[in-house]
């Protein structure tokens, strides 16, 4: 791992460190439990891929001039919304059922490497056209995902929420496209997590999320988050 994914990871357990200081903090205050049973959060933390995407023709133009994008480490910040469906759900006092929807943007560590379209174009045509010539700069690697997931949340009665995610449906979207010129891909996630109440509607949580996807676009598109929220009730 380079300085780039030293510095998002850091960033990422320094993120989750913060909140679990406030938290413990949090415990000796008066206890002031939300009544509020939805919620808006604010998600922000370390994203890492199973694999990273060098060697393609839009990352790096296979790896041209040995110059690699091959950083697989980042960071990520989304939001999204909770609805409560069922309280005590199946008989059980305290447990919540809740339906997410979700929004995540994801930023890999991304390098100075050969650009595609300038690139291919000097090699295509030797140069005549016009911006065609072999171009080095920094390309980025991200990912969009969208997510509806069914969040499990208990302790609902208490300053403590812990909740888990058990199978979750995300549809991704990735930059740059693969070899094959796709960019759309499907999944399933699975998380968990906990979160305090701090503060009349205000909550914090941490969250750790792995995403398992189906790879249509001929890339290793699976990765996991850590991180911590914000979250506010209504």
């Amino acid at each position: 791992m380079d300085r780039g994914g030293q510095r998002s990871e850091k960033m990422g357990l320094k993120i989750v460190a913060l909140v679990a200081a406030i938290i413990m903090v949090g415990t000796m205050l008066p206890s002031l439990v939300s009544a509020h049973e939805n919620e808006v959060f604010f998600r922000g933390g370390f994203a890492g891929l199973n694999s990273d995407r060098s060697g393609e023709v839009f990352t790096d133009v296979f790896g041209r001039n040995n110059l690699r994008n091959d950083g697989n480490t980042g960071y990520y910040i989304g939001a999204g919304l909770d609805l409560l469906m069922h309280k005590n759900f199946l008989g059980f006092e305290g447990t919540s059922l809740l339906g997410e929807v979700g929004l995540e943007f994801k930023r890999f560590e991304s390098k100075t490497v050969t650009q595609a379209v300038p690139s291919t174009c000097a090699g295509a045509l030797g140069g005549a056209a016009p911006g065609c010539s072999v171009r080095n700069d920094k390309v980025q690697i991200t990912m969009l995902t969208v997510d509806v997931a069914p969040k499990l949340k208990f302790m609902e009665k208490s300053k403590f929420h812990p909740w888990v995610i058990p199978l979750g449906l995300d549809f991704h979207v990735i930059s740059p496209p693969s070899n094959a010129t796709n960019y759309l891909d499907i999944g399933v996630q699975f998380g968990a997590g906990v979160e305090y109440s701090i503060w009349g509607p205000f909550n914090l949580g941490l969250d750790g999320r792995y995403h398992l996807s189906a790879n249509m676009t001929q890339t290793t598109n699976t990765f996991g988050t850590v991180g911590a929220y914000l979250g506010v009730g209504f």
